[in-house]
């Protein structure tokens, strides 16, 4: 087992390396854990903020006053000067994000059944704002039907049926229909981190060990060595996928010690198989990188690469649901993609019948055909470079 030995030899040496990512991997994830507790935190309860605003009437009355009121509960209100200079001013340095005028003789003009409408002047595509449209479509549109189905009903009776209606509020309880989402999003967020920690690894050790043994002094001395190319070749394998073995399962290892609560679950088996599909995708990219590179100054360079890159567009360090279609098909193809995919899947499953896991076995079967395909590339690479 010379060669094997030399093999783990070889590893041993770069594994100051392979721990860079090993040790950036599990911080992240770390982190992420409890950032994400933190959001599920503020999530259970939200608090809706206040928008700072303008409200500029050139007549007063109940109606007035009873929108002002109303406008209180989600608005600041910040006096501006009258004047149009001003106003543009306070929008443009956000003093306020909404701006509201009512003109004179608006009270009467609502009050005799007219379609009468405030002014408005927001900035474009504030979120914060629209709190402030409905509030105002709700007082004026309650108002109205009180107009409608009331006869000769006064302001001040108007504007008090209106508050009054206005001010019943309804508890709202949220609950989760997905019984594991809990349960899986930190295995989620941890296995599709995994892709490029793993990938990096996996490139970074058995690319080495391919330039190694490409080296045309080190093939010549072994093919005259006593012992065979075919045991030479068999050890050499054995040394890669012991390699990439135990690299996957320490990786796998952290997640569920460090979430062995939640563990326990149908979704973490299929978590575990997806990712070991997605290492043998690895292996056969790092054989192909170690067969193509034989410099081994370039190693990392290509290592960043074929790393990184999928990494960012496939989803692993931004959620897919972020990035736009015409990224995500060009992330198509890369096997990283259907990884992240096959995960996201899993993570958002109820039940676990074959029905519900196609298109999760789907994602994972084009990752071995990625897997087949770069094996393919590496073996015809090799051949060339045999007879070069």
């Amino acid at each position: 087992m010379q060669v094997f030995k030399l093999c783990l030899k070889i590893i041993k040496d770069n594994i100051p390396t392979l721990m860079i990512y090993v040790v950036v991997f599990l911080g992240v994830s770390i982190l992420a854990t409890s950032s994400m507790s933190n959001e599920s935190k503020e999530m259970a309860s939200f608090t809706p903020t206040k928008t700072d605003i303008a409200f500029i009437s050139d007549e007063t009355g109940p109606l007035v006053d009873g929108l002002k009121e109303e406008l209180s509960k989600v608005a600041n209100f910040v006096e501006i000067e009258r004047d149009t200079e001003a106003l543009q001013d306070a929008l443009y340095f956000r003093r306020v994000t909404y701006a509201l005028y009512i003109p004179n003789g608006f009270t009467e003009r609502f009050m005799g059944g007219e379609d009468v409408k405030i002014q408005k002047t927001t900035i474009p595509e504030s979120y914060s704002s629209a709190y402030v449209d409905i509030s105002v479509e709700k007082y004026f549109d309650l108002a109205r039907l009180y107009l409608t189905n009331v006869e000769n009903i006064a302001e001040e009776e108007l504007v008090s049926k209106v508050l009054k209606d206005l001010s019943v509020t309804t508890n709202v309880e949220l609950y989760d229909t997905r019984a594991n989402k809990a349960d899986t999003s930190y295995a989620n967020f941890y296995f599709n981190y995994l892709s490029y920690s793993m990938l990096g690894v996996l490139v970074m050790g058995m690319s080495a060990l391919m330039v190694v043994f490409s080296d045309k002094d080190i093939k010549r001395r072994n093919a005259c060595s006593p012992i065979s190319t075919s045991r030479i070749n068999m050890q050499f394998i054995l040394a890669n996928l012991t390699f990439a073995m135990v690299t996957w399962f320490i990786m796998v290892g952290f997640c569920i010690m460090f979430n062995f609560k939640n563990s326990l679950t149908p979704a973490t088996l299929y978590f575990v198989l997806n990712s070991f599909i997605f290492m043998i995708c690895g292996t056969s990219l790092s054989y192909l990188i170690g067969t193509a590179v034989t410099n081994q100054e370039a190693l990392s360079a290509v290592c960043n690469v074929v790393t990184l890159g999928p990494s960012f567009i496939s989803g692993v360090f931004v959620p897919q649901e972020l990035i736009s279609q015409s990224v995500l098909r060009i992330a198509s193809f890369t096997p990283s993609y259907w990884y992240v995919k096959a995960n996201n899947e899993i993570a958002g499953l109820t039940s676990f019948g074959f029905e519900q896991l196609e298109s999760v076995f789907s994602s994972i079967l084009i990752q071995l055909g990625f897997a087949v395909a770069m094996f393919a590339v590496a073996l015809v690479v090799a051949k060339r470079k045999r007879y070069a």
